[in-house]
């Protein structure tokens, strides 16, 4: 199953087991925004989880946004527990490569983070990202309250609209939500802002071009 041309998504099963604990650490602090990677964070900020293909391209998107507090790369809606990134990329967790983002709302709406995780990747791939191809590529939203949830469908129907138009496939985006059976699973230290220590590392994010109308499909 897992050697064929087309990936698949192991079932609990066939997932790997993982480990109680991780295997490592994460760092403190953001490389570039200096604040905390691991919660609790401070009140009144909120959380965001998506998967967009490369986290190392993803993250950069997010945290050069006005309003993000902090943003750190890890493992979601997989089976595994505590993974490993060598784990992740053998298709046998389950899980996508994700980027939590922090957040002030009083600064950034959740709908502006949703407009860049559309027009930063093509969702309508399925289990690849250009030449990135594996089930942990999946574009992917596990939402943190049923406001998020709402937002977020809203918006794959508007986006899928304009895709649509412009000749694009069905988005293949999972949206769900970030609960017990969805941890999100911090990435090891050498994954999180990869790109702020290796300026001219590898980048596989790119968008269709094609702008997401959030905002104004409820104009419509």
């Amino acid at each position: 199953m897992f050697l064929s041309r087309t990936p698949v998504l192991p079932t609990p099963e066939q997932a790997l087991r993982g480990r109680p604990e991780p295997e490592f650490s994460v760092p403190e602090r953001h490389t570039v925004l200096g604040n905390p990677l691991l919660g609790p964070y401070p009140e009144g900020l909120e959380v965001a989880d998506f998967g967009l293909g490369c986290f190392w391209g993803a993250e950069r998107k997010f945290w050069q946004t006005d309003g993000v507090w902090t943003t750190l790369v890890g493992y979601q809606g997989g089976y595994t527990r505590n993974p490993a990134y060598e784990e992740v990329c053998s298709g046998l967790t389950g899980h996508t490569e994700a980027v939590r983002v922090v957040f002030d709302p009083s600064k950034v709406s959740y709908e502006s983070l949703l407009k860049l995780f559309w027009e930063s990747h093509d969702p309508t791939q399925g289990f690849r990202q250009g030449n990135d191809v594996g089930t942990q590529y999946r574009s992917a939203i596990y939402t943190h309250s049923p406001a998020q949830a709402a937002a977020a469908e809203s918006s794959r129907e508007a986006y899928q609209k304009v895709l649509t138009g412009s000749g694009y496939g069905t988005i293949s985006t999972e949206i769900l939500p970030a609960d017990e059976s969805r941890p999100f699973y911090a990435a090891e230290a050498y994954h999180q802002q990869y790109l702020d220590r290796n300026p001219a590392g590898y980048c596989g994010i790119g968008g269709t071009g094609v702008s997401c109308p959030i905002g104004v499909a409820k104009a419509q």
